[in-house]
């Protein structure tokens, strides 16, 4: 009996594991900083965290992207490319549905919602939602935050990298 006991133990552990694993691997996320920022690294103490959750039909994922000590930040895309080259914009974060741009130091949820495919551009207009995921489950779709400081030189330090300040792999 006590072998019984363990054994459906052991079993019911096991599944509640592999139940938590399989819910675990439908959340892709990044995390941002200014080291995988390209063509060149970008010294800043900005960093962020996106975090996508398909929903269970496949039809819509949320989002929440999230950053620290950020300044200016005019822009949060995400891109298909690997880890190693910039590549196409197929989805914009921030601003969207009415938010603006954020002017001086920002910490706290930069943007928030749900993607469906009618929020795909560039090369997966048109696309279904099932092929961007396919993207993100083969590594290859990044997301960066701009910021600007509305002054020339562009590119003139933290708060100031038009073509982005921080930048993260989804994984």
């Amino acid at each position: 009996m006590f072998t019984l006991r363990c054994a459906l133990a052991t079993l019911t552990a096991t599944l509640a594991c592999a139940t938590f694993t399989a819910q675990a691997a439908d959340v892709f996320t990044a995390t941002l900083d200014g080291s995988q920022q390209l063509p060149e690294p970008v010294k800043t103490s900005a960093t962020g965290k996106l975090e996508l959750k398909p929903s269970a039909d496949g039809k819509s994922i949320e989002y929440t992207l999230s950053v620290s000590n950020l300044v200016n930040a005019v822009a949060g895309d995400v891109h298909l490319g690997p880890a190693s080259a910039n590549g196409p914009l197929v989805l914009k974060l921030f601003p969207h549905t009415g938010a603006s741009t954020k002017s001086g130091e920002f910490s706290g949820v930069l943007a928030q919602g749900t993607i469906t495919a009618a929020d795909l551009i560039g090369p997966l207009l048109g696309s279904s939602l099932a092929d961007f995921i396919d993207e993100l489950k083969a590594g290859d779709v990044y997301t960066n935050v701009h910021t600007n400081d509305g002054k020339d030189p562009p590119n003139s330090g933290p708060g100031d990298y038009r073509l982005g300040e921080i930048r993260g792999q989804l994984k």
